[in-house]
Parts: C-alpha cells; structure tokens; sequence
C-alpha cells in the first residue's frame, strides 16, 4: 500500500531503462527539466552523452511520481553536493520530501534511478564495461575483493559487479543499508541498488547475485505494453 505524498512510508520505486526507452515514454519529456538542469545541458558537446544525462534525470522524475503519486511535472528534484554544500551538483533530493531518498545513474545508452525511503543509491553499467587497471581498482575499492574478482577465470564481470557495488553504496552514502546486484539481459546492464529494500518497478532485475539482502525483484514495463528488448580506455567506469 503506497503512503501518502512525501511521506516516509511511501513505497520504494526503482527503475532501469535504456536512454530510448525514457525518451519515448509518455509521462516524460524534456521540457520537465528545471531551467538550472537545462543550463547545465548547454556544457555537454556529445548528443549521445547529453541524451544519457536527460533520461536519468527524467527517469528519477518517474520514479519519484510512483512514490509519491504526484504527477512526473510537480515533481522538482535538486541536488546537493555532500562535500561543498552547494546546490546544483552532488547529490539528488527532493526538497519536497526530505523523507524519501533518490539516486540516479547513466552510462551510454542507459538510465537508472531510485526513489525510497532513507539514503538509497543507483549505478548502472553496460554489461561490456571492463573497469581497470587492477591497481587503480585496488586503490578505489576492498583489496581482498579486487583480488578474489581477479582470481576468476574471466575478472572483468566480476569487476564490474563490485565497481557497480561501490558506486551504489557511495551515492547512497552508507556501507550498512541492503544491496542488490543484478543482471538486466534485455538492456545488456549490470545494476546495483544500495537501499530501498522491496523496491518495486525494478525493470530487468532478472537475478540478484552476490550481495547482502539479495533479492529477485518483479519485472513490470516501463511503460504500458509488453517490457521492451533491450572505444573505452582501461579506467574505471564513468557513468554517473
């Protein structure tokens, strides 16, 4: 049963779609922006990239309309940099909501975000991503991890899972809330969810692997009809 507007009982909401997806749904375009996300737009030369950043951020607009049962157009989200404390940058909120937490992620050609109560956080990858070098990796995350992940007869999916794992965790900003690692084989992402237990709208979790709290989530389509089909230098992934 979903709470009222904004209320901290509301119903976690996390969503997983390619960029095409969220530019063709019906609820959402790019008019929702806020005009300092639109300014922020102007910096981006790579339409690609730039299509990428406009579907995450209307992708956690939908979201936070399944939470709250707002429609996507009077929800306003900002952001707010944990280490500075200025705003438009760092991480998103709502500052209508100050119960329910939100996370967004992107990465060439595909979005993720989360809405739900308490500190929650979202990253996604493509599943052809190889994030390295291994020592850059050792630097960034648990040696002993990197380490057993390198161990395996092919590391560089297992890397991956811990890199998606860490990013989730450090845009939640917690190491102790449940995470949930899975692979979306229709839009060929791994994603992790840090947060957000029960989380429902959790497009493509096929299976959850290899994290504390795992669990299978139900896959519901993004938009009404049947779920759609879904050069890198060695560095660690970009997607944010």
């Amino acid at each position: 049963m979903n709470a009222g507007p904004g209320r901290v009982g509301a119903a976690p909401v996390a969503l997983v779609a390619t960029t095409a997806e969220v530019l063709a749904h019906p609820e959402l375009d790019e008019d929702l922006l806020a005009p300092w996300e639109r300014r922020r737009l102007v910096g981006i030369r790579v339409p690609a990239r730039r299509d990428d950043v406009v579907a995450a951020r209307l992708l956690l607009r939908l979201c936070a309309s399944r939470a709250t049962g707002l429609p996507p157009r009077a929800v306003e989200p900002a952001q707010r940099c944990p280490g500075c404390g200025r705003d438009g940058h760092g991480r998103p909120y709502l500052p209508d909501h100050p119960g329910l937490g939100a996370s967004f992620s992107h990465a060439d050609g595909l979005a993720a975000a989360v809405v739900g109560p308490g500190p929650v956080g979202i990253d996604v990858e493509p599943l052809t991503r190889r994030p390295g070098p291994v020592p850059v990796l050792r630097r960034l995350l648990p040696h002993d991890e990197v380490d057993a992940a390198c161990a395996e007869p092919d590391p560089g999916p297992a890397l991956l899972r811990l890199w998606v794992r860490r990013e989730a965790l450090f845009k939640a900003g917690r190491d102790d809330v449940p995470l949930t690692v899975w692979t979306d084989l229709r839009r060929a992402a791994v994603v992790a969810l840090a947060g957000a237990t029960g989380a429902t709208g959790a497009a493509g979790a096929g299976r959850a692997d290899r994290a504390a709290g795992a669990a299978e989530t139900p896959v519901p389509p993004l938009s009404p009809g049947p779920a759609p089909s879904p050069p890198r230098s060695p560095a660690p992934p970009s997607g944010r």
